[in-house]
């Protein structure tokens, strides 16, 4: 595992994965330097252009997976992609705000928290005006989503804005699949989890909130490291690190 930031973080702040804007932050300890010394090839700002259509062309179907564990379930897209996701969470189909040609799903807990969503047929661009300090906590590939030789990872990171002066907004961090390369050094361009998936692009992913005041949840104030062990990062790792074509 790759990490490397600044020697204290305050983790928190507001996100921008192109498609997501998130208010993330509590005080938090950063990950350990360790860059490989490879030539870095930074992350790239996101940008995307989408275009919204009244619905799917075909209907998603939510049933039991052929081998899931108990409690869990599984869920194709009108375009072709499952995924495994626990029987309590549940998925809203926004197809009014798909892409066209596309599909557009939300994952919330049961108690309406927002975990992650799923788009395709995004059409992305990219620009990096700036880099700042990063961490990346996991990195996982996933073959199951590989194109023309690019296998997407799947991964949880942070960016860190040394210039803000409110904890709040100074770090965020975020889970998800990319095809980004994995950044280098100690500073990297903006978050960037887009991966290739035809026609064009998909995003599956989140960011975790700390802060979050979603009635019946618990808030966590704490490290990155302390959510990783917890049961929520644990179960969305496995629900996002679960897709693949139908």
């Amino acid at each position: 595992m790759h990490r490397s930031a600044p020697s204290a973080i305050a983790v928190s702040g507001a996100l921008c994965l192109a498609f997501l804007l998130v208010a993330c932050g509590p005080p938090a300890s950063s990950p350990s330097t360790s860059s490989p010394d490879a030539t870095a090839t930074s992350t790239s700002t996101a940008s995307a252009t989408v275009t919204t259509s009244a619905s799917s062309s075909a209907t998603p179907s939510a049933s039991a997976s052929s081998n899931p564990e108990a409690g869990w379930k599984s869920y194709t897209t009108a375009d072709g992609l499952t995924f495994d996701y626990p029987e309590e969470w549940k998925i809203t189909d926004a197809a009014g705000e798909a892409a066209a040609g596309g599909v557009f799903v939300k994952i919330t807990n049961a108690n309406g928290k927002n975990l992650a969503s799923l788009r395709t047929n995004m059409v992305t661009g990219s620009e990096c005006t700036v880099k700042q300090p990063f961490g990346v906590y996991e990195s996982q590939p996933l073959p199951a989503l590989e194109q023309n030789g690019t296998v997407p990872r799947y991964t949880f990171e942070t960016r860190t804005d040394t210039a803000a002066t409110d904890p709040k907004l100074m770090t965020v961090f975020a889970y998800g699949i990319t095809t980004a390369p994995e950044p280098t050094g100690t500073e990297a361009c903006p978050i960037f989890h887009f991966f290739n998936w035809p026609p064009s692009g998909a995003t599956f992913g989140g960011a975790y909130d700390p802060f979050d005041t979603t009635p019946g949840n618990e808030m966590h104030v704490d490290t990155p490291e302390v959510y990783m062990g917890t049961q929520e990062y644990k179960n969305i790792k496995k629900m996002i690190t679960s897709l693949r074509p139908a």
